[in-house]
Formats: structure tokens, C-alpha cells, sequence
């Protein structure tokens, strides 16, 4: 059975490109143009996913991403108009996997979809070994290779790459990552982390690209490129 997609929008138009899209990557599509109809179909239909609009007629789609993730396997993906900051943090930090803003390019939704699919069912669904390239992330080991070659990481560096890798291909909010990555003993400034990865990027992306591994989500946090 394909995976069932429920889409989240009061835009007849953009409701159609998302099935158009969606049915012909092989998923099933079940449509919402307001939140009650999304709670109804959510409950009735249990899709895998669900593609939010913010803007909706009766409520504010926010609130809706905690009663649509049910028992933490449905994946909320936000696709909205809505481009500020502080409404992409709160959707992260209220559970939603990844933030699309629109216009969108349907091939990168689709990519971020099957990101966010793959890694349904929590943290244990995590490889212990990450792949990206000719990165190997060995996260028990904590050893990080490139082409067959160790890279050496200092202890600060190896606990920020690993809460990335354990979500590759989602964005990870700065708070999320100082929370994991330095715990409760200490509380470093967003500026820290910014020094932590910029020298992760010339370990691991050198000659390529800056971004080329880890991408920058302005304002929010960052992201571990999965493709490539």
C-alpha cells in the first residue's frame, strides 16, 4: 500500500499541484482545506505524513501540529507563505519535521518528504553508521572519515555533527543542538555554535563548496545535506 499523504490547505490550486505532485511520486493523497477537516481525516485516515498549511481559514495551523503528529510516527511537514523566524521555530520546536516556505520547488519538497519518511519512528530508527558522500559518520564510535581518510574532530565537534546526523536531511534548531550537544552544565550563545560549525565546514567540506554538507537555515538552525 502507498504511503498515504494528508494535504493541509484552504488553496484549491495548491491542493491539486500537491496531489498532481504527490500521486505521481506513488503516494495517496487525502485532502483538508481547513483544520477541522484535517483533525477528522488525520484520525480517519492515519496518514504517514501530513503537509500543513500555517494560513488557515478556522484556526492557526501551529496549533494543529501536535494533534496531527498522534503518536510520534506521523510526519508534519510545513508548507506555508509564512517565512519569518520565529513561526519556523515554533513549528520545529512544536514538532513539525521540516519547514517548506512557498513557492516551493516540488522536487525538493518531494527530497525532504522522503528524508523525513525515512527517519518516521523516533531517534532508534537511527543508523549507527551515517553515510553522506564520501562521509562516514561512525556515531558509537565517534569516528568521522572522508575518502578512507580520518578526519580528527574535537569532542565539541563530534557532538554537534552527531545530533546532525542523526537527523540528516531535517533542519535542527540552534536550541536543539546546544541542548544535546552541551547538555545542562553549560550555556553557550548561539555565536559559539556558529565558531563550532564553521570549523566542522572546513573539516568536512573542503575543497567543496561552503553549505555543501551543512546548509545554513537562516535565523533557525542547521541541516545536514542528505543528498549527494
Amino acid at each position: 500500500m502507498p504511503v498515504r499523504i494528508l494535504v493541509v490547505d484552504d488553496e484549491v490550486a495548491i491542493r491539486r499541484l500537491l496531489r498532481n505532485t504527490l500521486e505521481r511520486a506513488g503516494y495517496g493523497v487525502v485532502e483538508a482545506a481547513n483544520g477541522r477537516e484535517a483533525i477528522a481525516s488525520a484520525a480517519a485516515e492515519h496518514p504517514g505524513a501530513v503537509l500543513l498549511d500555517l494560513g488557515l481559514p478556522d484556526r492557526d495551523g501551529l496549533g494543529l501540529i501536535p494533534l496531527l503528529r498522534h503518536d510520534g510516527d506521523t510526519v508534519v511537514l510545513v508548507v506555508s507563505a509564512r517565512d519569518a523566524t520565529d513561526e519556523k521555530v515554533a513549528a520545529l520546536d512544536l514538532g513539525a519535521d521540516d519547514f517548506v516556505t512557498k513557492p516551493f520547488d516540488t522536487e525538493e519538497l518531494l527530497a525532504r518528504l522522503r528524508v523525513a519518511l525515512r527517519h518516521r519512528g523516533g531517534p532508534e530508527t537511527t543508523p549507527k553508521v551515517v553515510k553522506k558522500g564520501d562521509l562516514t559518520i561512525d556515531l558509537d564510535r565517534r569516528i568521522v572519515h572522508r575518502g578512507g581518510e580520518e578526519l580528527h574532530l574535537t569532542r565539541k565537534e563530534h557532538d554537534v555533527l552527531a545530533v546532525l546526523a542523526r537527523h540528516i536531511g531535517r533542519v535542527v534548531t540552534h536550541d536543539r543542538i546546544i541542548a544535546a550537544a552541551w547538555g545542562g552544565d553549560e550555556d553557550p550563545r548561539v555565536e559559539y555554535l556558529r565558531i563550532v560549525i564553521r570549523n566542522l565546514r572546513q573539516k568536512l567540506e573542503a575543497p567543496e563548496p561552503v553549505g555543501s554538507v551543512i546548509a545554513n537555515e537562516l535565523g533557525v538552525g542547521y541541516r545536514l545535506r542528505a543528498d549527494g
